[in-house]
C-alpha cells in the first residue's frame, strides 16, 4: 500500500476509534486537554524532536543545556495547569491531604536541590517533574474523575498507537530510529527510542484490555460490538509492537500485570482478597529470583538477555562506587551530570544516562532517605489501590495492574519519580487516593465508567462515598 493511502486509512481509523467512543455523554472539563496535551508528548517526543529542532544529546554539556522550545512549552502547560489547580483549590486540598507521602516526597525532592552541584538544572528538572503531578491533579480534580480518565486514555490511545504502526511500516524515516554507535536499526514509531515505544504499548494496552473487558460484560447496547472490535484493533496493535520491537521489560510487564488485572475480576478471587496478595508476591518474588539471583537463567535466554542483564549488573557497581553521599544522594535529578557523566561514558561506549533500575536510581539521586520514602510510597500506594478494587473491582482492578507494572518495570529501568516518565505516571495514578475529594455538581445525565446512566444523588452523599475509582 502506497505510503499517503496508508495516511488516509490510519486517520479514518483513528477517527473511527473516536465516533465509537461517542456514546459517552458524560461532560468533563475542557480542562482535560492540558494533560493530554503533556502526556501526549512525554509518550512520544519532545516539540523540538516533532520539530527537528537542535542536535541529539551526544555530550555532557548538552545535558546541562537542554531545549529552550522544550522549556517554554512545559512551563506554559504547566504555568495553565496550575491555574486550573487554583480554581479547584477545594477539591485539589482533598487530594493533597489524601495523599501525604506522596506530597512529601516531592518536597523532599525540593529541599535536595540545596546539595545538588547543578540546583539550576536540578530546579528545572523539579519544575517539570512536578508538572506530571499537576497534571495527573488536573486530571483527578474534574467532576467526573473516572470519566475523566477514560477520556485521556482514549484521546492518547487512539492517536499514537496506530501512528506509531503508521510509521514503522509506511514512513521508516519517522518510525526508525538507528544506534548512534553501531548504526543498528529499531523501530521506535512516534516515540524517540524503542523502550518508550514499549512503555506506551504497555500503558495504553491495560488501558485498551480493561476497556474490552469492560464492553464485554455489558452485554446489550447497540454498540457493544463496535467497543469491543475498537479495542480489540488497539490490542492486536499493541501486541505486533511488542514483539517486533522485542521490547522484553514491557511486554514482561504487561503480560504479569494483565494477568493480575483478568485474575482481579473473577468473581472468587474477590471473595477471597488474601488471593491478590499472594500473587503478587509471587510475581514479585519470581522476578527478583530470576533477574537478580540467577534461577532460572533459561528463562533470561529466552528473552534475550544474560545474566548480566546486557551489563546492566556491571554498570550498578560502578554507580554505587561512585556515591559520595550515601544518606541523601546527590541531589534530585543530579546524578547523571558533569564528572559523573563524563566518567560513566568514558567507561561504557553506550553513553548510559540512567541506572536502569528505579530504585537505585532513586539512590543515586536521594540515597538511603529517598529509598525510605519510597517504600512509604510504595506501601501506601498498595493499600490505596488494594482499597480502590475491594470497592470497585472492575475499576480497582485496573489500578492494581498499572501499580505491579510500575514496581517490576523499575527492576530493569528507572522511572520512579522520573520526569514525564509515562510508567511513573500511570503509576501516580494507580496509588493516589481521591476519597476525600468533594465533587462540585452531579449531573442525572451522567455515564459511569461503562457508558450507563449513573443515579441522581446529592452533592453530600457523594462526599461520603468512602473510594472513587480514579
Amino acid at each position: 500500500m502506497p505510503p499517503p493511502i496508508a495516511g488516509v486509512v490510519c486517520v479514518l481509523l483513528i477517527l473511527g476509534l473516536f465516533w465509537v467512543d461517542r456514546y459517552q455523554k458524560a461532560p468533563t472539563s475542557g480542562a482535560l486537554w492540558i494533560p493530554v496535551v503533556w502526556l501526549s508528548l512525554a509518550c512520544s517526543r519532545s516539540v523540538a524532536q516533532w520539530l527537528e529542532l537542535g542536535s541529539p544529546m551526544d555530550s555532557p554539556d548538552q545535558y546541562l543545556e537542554g531545549s529552550p522550545i522544550d522549556r517554554l512549552v512545559y512551563a506554559g502547560l504547566l504555568v495553565v495547569g496550575l491555574i486550573v489547580l487554583v480554581n479547584r483549590r477545594r477539591q485539589v486540598g482533598g487530594l493533597l491531604r489524601a495523599n501525604l507521602p506522596i506530597l512529601l516526597f516531592f518536597l523532599y525532592c525540593a529541599v535536595s536541590l540545596l546539595w545538588s552541584d547543578y540546583p539550576t538544572v536540578a530546579l528545572k528538572r523539579w519544575a517539570k517533574a512536578i508538572g506530571d503531578l499537576v497534571m495527573v491533579l488536573v486530571v483527578l480534580s474534574d467532576s467526573e474523575p473516572s470519566v475523566a480518565f477514560e477520556r485521556l486514555l482514549a484521546r492518547m490511545t487512539y492517536v499514537l498507537i496506530p501512528l506509531s504502526v503508521l510509521f514503522i511500516k509506511y514512513y521508516r524515516h519517522l518510525g526508525t530510529g538507528y544506534d548512534p554507535w553501531g548504526g543498528q536499526a529499531h523501530y521506535i514509531g512516534v516515540t524517540a527510542n524503542k523502550n518508550t515505544l514499549g512503555v506506551i504499548c504497555l500503558c495504553f494496552g491495560l488501558g485498551s484490555l480493561w476497556r474490552f473487558l469492560a464492553a464485554y460484560r455489558r452485554r446489550e447496547g447497540t454498540r457493544r460490538i463496535q467497543q469491543l472490535g475498537a479495542q480489540g484493533v488497539i490490542l492486536g496493535m499493541v501486541l505486533w509492537i511488542l514483539w517486533i520491537t522485542n521490547s522484553m521489560t514491557s511486554l514482561s510487564c504487561f503480560l504479569m500485570a494483565s494477568a493480575l488485572f483478568l485474575t482481579t475480576n473473577l468473581r472468587a478471587v474477590i471473595r477471597r482478597p488474601a488471593v491478590v496478595h499472594i500473587l503478587i508476591a509471587t510475581m514479585l518474588t519470581a522476578s527478583v529470583y530470576v533477574l537478580f539471583l540467577g534461577v532460572s537463567p533459561g528463562v533470561l535466554e529466552t528473552m534475550g538477555r544474560n545474566p548480566t542483564l546486557t551489563d546492566r549488573t556491571e554498570v550498578w557497581t560502578l554507580l554505587l562506587s561512585l556515591v559520595r553521599n550515601p544518606l541523601f544522594g546527590t541531589g534530585f535529578e543530579s546524578f547523571w551530570l558533569g564528572p559523573r557523566l563524563e566518567k560513566m561514558w568514558s567507561t561504557y561506549w553506550w553513553h548510559p544516562n540512567e541506572a536502569h533500575n528505579g530504585y537505585i536510581e532513586v539512590f543515586l539521586n536521594l540515597g538511603w532517605m529517598g529509598i525510605a520514602l519510597l517504600a512509604v510510597v510504595i506501601v501506601t500506594g498498595y493499600r490505596t489501590a488494594l482499597a480502590a478494587w475491594r470497592s470497585d473491582p472492575p475499576k480497582g482492578s485496573l489500578r492494581m495492574a498499572y501499580f505491579l507494572a510500575g514496581v517490576v518495570y523499575n527492576f530493569t529501568e528507572a522511572a520512579f519519580f522520573k520526569m514525564m516518565a509515562p510508567v511513573w505516571v500511570f503509576f501516580l495514578f494507580a496509588i493516589i487516593s481521591v476519597r476525600e475529594v468533594p465533587c462540585p455538581k452531579i449531573r442525572p445525565s451522567a455515564q459511569n465508567l461503562f457508558g450507563h446512566t449513573s443515579p441522581l444523588i446529592s452533592e453530600q452523599a457523594r462526599s461520603t462515598l468512602s473510594e472513587e475509582a480514579f
